[in-house]
């Protein structure tokens, strides 16, 4: 009976409790690299203040700033790669429509939380933790256009197909850099049918 109190307190069962917390953290990582200030304020001590958690707490689930900063990075682009899939599957089968659908949800999960947008492309935001993690997601992100074209076509791998996944995907984090910083003045949905009339486009030749 004792151990099963340690277990479960208030009905939660303590691995829910973690995740619980884990999450509070996260999302105060978020908000605190999303402010205006930026990285170079983040601390334990900070997120710790933010997520109204106390320290051993952090150390719970994550081994120091970096791992947080990592973390926090992760999961914007795990929710930005799942919302974009989802649009892209649910459209017509169309090449268009699916292009459209994919940039629509994407720039629109970026834009509705200015935090993600920050995290992910804010020259502002640096350190070797968030070059690394944006190096990895851009990997990520081809992969994932390279196999949308290839099933969608039926073509097979190359060359050609690599090239052209690199430049899309390269272009458009600059495209939406610039958009975010103010440096391109378009609408939201101006900067999505900019970009769907080239990916349309370069999938047509």
């Amino acid at each position: 009976m004792e151990s099963t109190s340690l277990r479960i307190y208030g009905g939660v069962a303590g691995a829910d409790r973690t995740a619980e917390r884990r999450a509070q953290l996260i999302e105060a990582g978020l908000e605190l690299l999303g402010a205006a200030e930026g990285e170079p304020n983040l601390s334990v001590r900070g997120v710790c203040r933010q997520s109204g958690l106390a320290t051993r707490y952090f150390y719970e689930s994550f081994t120091d700033r970096d791992a947080l900063v990592a973390a926090v990075y992760d999961h914007v682009v795990q929710g930005l790669a799942a919302a974009t899939l989802a649009a892209v599957e649910a459209a017509p089968h169309d090449a268009r429509q699916k292009v459209r659908a994919g940039l629509g949800r994407l720039v629109r999960y970026v834009a509705e939380d200015p935090r993600r947008g920050r995290l992910l492309f804010s020259p502002a935001l640096g350190g070797s933790v968030l070059a690394a993690r944006r190096a990895e997601s851009t990997r990520l992100f081809v992969r994932l256009l390279g196999l949308q074209a290839r099933e969608f076509y039926g073509i097979d791998d190359s060359a050609r197909l690599a090239v052209v996944s690199e430049l899309l995907v390269g272009g458009l984090a600059q495209v939406l850099t610039a958009w975010l910083s103010g440096a391109l003045s378009l609408s939201e949905e101006e900067v999505v049918e900019q970009c769907t009339e080239v990916f349309v486009g370069v999938a047509s030749r």
